[in-house]
């Protein structure tokens, strides 16, 4: 089998082909495994090691592909996606990669052609036997610059609203412990973020900390960290916060256990310089049942109230989520996530109670979508940028019923993005709002008409406010789809979508049905 590296990298933009070609190099240095894992497949072993090439091809018919409420334009798109897929369970490299190459081609030359880039990478490197690690993580997307400006979920429409944007991070660490007393974890965490537009700011971040858990044998534990954070932005002011924490941790029994936590902080959050803090929290964790967990934490801290609570509950066919929680968030993309994003983050906050390891996680996912016809990157609730740090509140409940043939998925969510000072850059949607808020709900359902065929529906809403009156938008999806598999490496789709964008500046409804056909390799 031969990878087209030169063509792959060819296909990639600028500075993203670097990083992108550095992790394939990186996880396709166990290629002399490949042969053996092929060996396994036909004995019925499950390989260690999977690399899977594939090509799509897809033609959308839409009524309206620059998304105006008036001059319509229809047109004719044709998408043609090389991608690759590498899994990797076994060895010092545990991990997956899955890149995606779209061109977009016009019929109508309503637009000229356009390449868009698709990754999502996250993995584990171990250099050192049980000692030495490094974390890594890759996501390039499209994401919608402004929460008020024109929201889609079609990353083929002509929308000056949306940009490509990649965020990486790579975070060597070491653990081991120290004497009989403790186990540490010293980790060093570096990540960007670059979405290419003058309207959002992009950032860097620089983590250093050192962890300590008590090896307590009786009921009382312990556990200290110290950490430094700096962020900046390319347009900005910078952000940085020293801590020093220390828990107590009493367990009533191996399922119940509270605790408490004093530390001191540094920070520029709500001022121009820093300034220290002393702040206090409680917590609780509550095994309730094997599939029943109850988790909470609750802190005061220099800019106000911080607080997690999360509870999951699952059977054997249903699983169950709900979480709450606020704190700062620094992150542009991470900062404008108040809602579940792609189709495949949902499902993976979905699956978290029925497979806990992420990389096994992630690979059900990914089966599940293919099994059913869906694409991975389907947006079921957009996100936005932002450009400053912010004091982030997010609700989530979500409930997904796994039968044999038919699988349901619910969704609700809430959140808001708030100043946390007047330091505000004139860049992203909170320097002309002193809140972003969103709401969201979203429906998922899969329903299996033979082993080969499945039918999809997808309906979404998103609601956005802002402090001002013109500053609110809503949106709303139904997406149905009916796909089939035409061979054992062959899958076939089509599908409908209306959408309906209410906004006090650009309004717009929009018809479209497409076809796809897949190929793996």
């Amino acid at each position: 089998m031969q990878i087209g590296l030169p063509s792959l990298k060819s296909g990639l933009s600028g500075r993203f082909a670097c990083v992108t070609l550095q992790t394939v190099v990186s996880l396709i240095g166990v290629m002399p495994q490949v042969a053996r894992s092929q060996a396994d497949a036909q004995a019925g072993v499950r390989p260690s090691i999977s690399i899977v090439p594939r090509l799509s091809v897809s033609e959308r018919y839409t009524d309206n592909v620059s998304l105006q409420s008036v001059g319509k334009q229809s047109e004719l798109i044709t998408q043609v996606s090389p991608g690759i897929s590498i899994s990797s369970r076994a060895g010092r490299i545990k991990g997956i990669f899955d890149y995606s190459l779209n061109e977009l081609i016009y019929a109508r030359n309503t637009s000229s052609r356009q390449s868009q880039n698709s990754l999502n990478t996250v993995g584990t490197i171990e250099a050192v036997d049980n000692w030495a690690f490094i974390d890594f993580s890759g996501n390039i997307s499209q994401q919608a610059i402004s929460a008020f400006g024109t929201q889609s979920n079609n990353a083929s429409a002509i929308n000056g609203n949306s940009t490509e944007t990649s965020v990486y991070r790579l975070s060597p660490y070491f653990r081991g412990r120290l004497g009989g007393f403790a186990d540490y974890v010293a980790r060093y965490s570096w990540s960007t973020t670059r979405s290419g537009v003058a309207t959002a700011s992009d950032a860097k971040t620089k983590d250093a900390s050192l962890t300590l858990n008590g090896a307590t044998s009786g009921p009382l534990g312990w556990n200290a960290d110290v950490s430094s954070q700096a962020l900046t932005y390319s347009s900005g002011r910078p952000v940085t916060e020293d801590r020093l924490r220390g828990t107590l941790i009493y367990s009533f029994s191996p399922q119940v256990n509270v605790s408490l936590t004093g530390s001191r902080e540094s920070n520029n959050y709500t001022t121009a310089t820093k300034e220290s803090h002393n702040s206090f929290g409680a917590g609780l964790n509550w095994a309730i049942s094997e599939s029943t967990k109850l988790a909470a934490q609750l802190d005061r801290r220099s800019f106000g109230q911080s607080h997690n609570l999360s509870f999951e509950h699952r059977t054997a066919r249903t699983a169950w989520r709900f979480s709450d929680s606020q704190d700062v968030s620094a992150t542009p993309v991470q900062s404008g996530t108040t809602t579940l994003g792609s189709l495949s983050d949902l499902l993976y906050g979905q699956f978290a109670s029925v497979e806990p390891d992420p990389f096994k996680r992630t690979e059900l996912v990914n089966r599940f979508l293919q099994d059913n016809g869906f694409r991975s990157d389907a947006k079921v609730i957009s996100n936005f940028l932002t450009s400053s740090a912010s004091l982030q509140r997010r609700q989530e409940a979500s409930f997904a019923l796994l039968g044999i043939r038919d699988t349901v998925s619910f969704s609700l969510t809430r959140g808001s993005n708030s100043q946390l000072s007047n330091f505000v850059t004139g860049l992203g949607d909170l320097s002309n709002s002193s809140v972003v808020r969103q709401t969201g709900a979203s429906i998922v359902y899969a329903h299996r008409l033979t082993p080969d065929a499945a039918l999809n529906v997808i309906a979404a809403r998103q609601n956005t406010s802002g402090a001002l009156g013109i500053q609110s938008t809503s949106l709303r999806t139904i997406d149905v789809t009916l796909s089939g598999r035409l061979g054992r490496q062959m899958n076939a789709s089509i599908g409908a979508r209306r959408v309906f964008f209410d906004s006090t500046t650009t309004p717009y409804t929009e018809t479209a049905v497409t076809g796809n056909l897949s190929v793996q390799f």
